[in-house]
């Protein structure tokens, strides 16, 4: 039986965030030994795993890329390949890519306060493998990897065409003449829908419900400008602050002023489509804006589909799939030779790793989250999670810069543990997404919950955040550092603060 390796930190996840905390461990903790497991045979995360046409972001580059990183390509709303390719040359350029395991899914994770680490199992090509560590840091994302949602569609099974989901986007499929559908209305539908129309005989976007659509230009001129007179990382930095602040009053706008920011957009897509179009029934939300995520057109480019007349827009619901399409409750018959389910994704807790301390199977939805990023009761645990209103990166650079922060103090204090715990009664639970979005409620059941207070709250905002996990103290009463070597601690809540 092979030795089980030990590292210092194990990261889960060799994608965006998981190289992130790779460079972070690199430069604030070069000590420190660590590993990333991977549970594909690529790096890259979501911008490997996704494959359908046009696949982009819809956050800025200049806030979804790192912030030690500057993003150097003419186009601030980037593609997919290009993402990769970032990802892919920090990971290269700082030798992470040398620290990550392929083909390792974690899939328990289970601590020993008596030991004061980790041993997380993984499965590699069909069987267990093991490893320790004394800190466990899941950058795994949000979603799983397995496959999307897909509803249970009536009739779908007489259906002659071909019914695809984005996440799971067949190599082979020709669509170029042809008829496709894609039922949805959140950001994936809206790449799809403008980067399919060029070559597919007509595109129609079915939505059960309208959607905030806002334009954005695809390059950011004073981005572009600034970086042919100033030194790169300052005139990165600069574009940076700037879209985090205007992101920040957009949101806190949105939140005080909502009928007038709903007004401001809407009138936005009226613009773009014209007086005849009707835009109170197709771009309408019944929500205000920001209750779920903004979808961003660059270039307007699902706006001048529709207009050109290669692309529309169908506001129903579904009654049957047919042989040749879908039948909808008005009557209303869609012909399609290609149906794609841009229905959302599957949320996950943990990465999909079971979490046991001391024996004892954690709960996630029975737990608090501290800061957003660890957890009550779970010791030496971290995860990256990014903004709701804002792009990933943001808080996930911040998150890496805590978690080594923590990782810092425990060595300098000669302490082993550092444990999250509540001891007032009165902090309420509250939902950690405060999304309507379907992806968001069919799963916030199962994900640890928020507090009503500090530190138990979720900001959602980057400059609370900066204050809070940059510069605010380490101990602070709730994180409880402790379990000296050779002390004898046997559970997390008898560590003393």
């Amino acid at each position: 039986m092979a030795a089980v390796e030990h590292f210092d930190v194990l990261i889960v996840g060799a994608g965006l965030s998981g190289v992130g905390a790779g460079y972070h461990l690199k430069t604030a903790c070069p000590d420190r030994s660590y590993v990333i497991l991977e549970g594909r045979d690529a790096i890259g995360g979501t911008w490997d795993l996704f494959r359908y046409p046009g696949i982009r972001s819809d956050s800025d580059m200049y806030t979804l890329g790192y912030a030690f990183k500057p993003w150097t390509e003419a186009k601030a709303i980037a593609d997919g390949p290009s993402i990769l390719k970032y990802v892919r040359e920090t990971a290269s350029e700082n030798g992470i890519d040398g620290h990550i395991r392929y083909n390792h899914r974690v899939k328990r994770a289970s601590w020993s306060t008596a030991d004061a680490r980790w041993t997380i199992e993984a499965e590699v090509a069909g069987r267990i493998q093991q490893f320790t560590a004394n800190f466990v840091f899941l950058c795994g994302g949000y979603y799983s990897y397995e496959g999307g949602y897909t509803p249970e569609y009536p009739g779908v099974e007489a259906f002659k065409g071909a019914l695809v989901h984005p996440q799971k986007w067949p190599k082979e499929l020709d669509y170029s003449g042809k008829k496709v559908v894609v039922i949805g209305s959140g950001a994936t539908a809206v790449t799809l829908v403008p980067e399919m129309a060029k070559t597919a005989g007509h595109v129609t976007m079915l939505q059960r419900s309208p959607t905030y659509v806002v334009s954005r230009p695809a390059e950011d001129k004073m981005a572009n400008w600034l970086r042919s007179k100033l030194p790169g990382k300052l005139a990165y930095d600069i574009v940076r602050w700037r879209n985090v602040l205007f992101g920040m009053y957009f949101f806190n706008l949105a939140r005080k002023k909502p009928e007038a920011v709903k007004a401001n957009i809407i009138k936005m897509v009226r613009d773009q489509l014209g007086p005849d179009y009707d835009v109170d029934r197709h771009f309408t939300p019944s929500y205000n804006p920001w209750d779920q995520r903004l979808c961003l057109v660059p270039d307007a480019d699902m706006f001048n589909e529709i207009k050109s007349g290669r692309a529309s827009v169908v506001t129903d619901h579904i009654e049957t799939f047919t042989e040749t399409g879908i039948r909808l409750k008005s009557g209303q018959e869609l012909q399609a030779d290609v149906v794609v389910s841009a229905t959302g994704l599957v949320l996950e807790v943990w990465n999909g790793i079971e979490v046991s301390v001391d024996g004892a199977r954690i709960d996630a939805s029975k737990t608090l989250a501290y800061k957003g990023m660890m957890y009550e009761g779970v010791p030496n645990l971290a995860s990256a999670f990014g903004y709701t209103n804002a792009s990933w990166t943001l808080k996930c650079d911040l998150t890496c810069e805590y978690v080594c922060r923590v990782l810092n103090h425990l060595k300098a204090t000669g302490q082993r543990q550092a444990t999250p715990v509540n001891t007032d009664p009165s902090v309420t639970f509250e939902p950690w997404l405060d999304f309507s979005s379907g992806y968001v409620q069919r799963a916030m059941a199962k994900f640890p919950k928020q507090g009503d207070r500090v530190p138990w709250k979720l900001n959602q905002n980057y400059a609370m955040d900066l204050m809070s996990l940059r510069y605010a103290k380490l101990e602070d009463g709730v994180l409880r550092f402790g379990n000296r070597v050779g002390q004898a601690v046997k559970a997390p809540e008898k560590l003393a603060a």
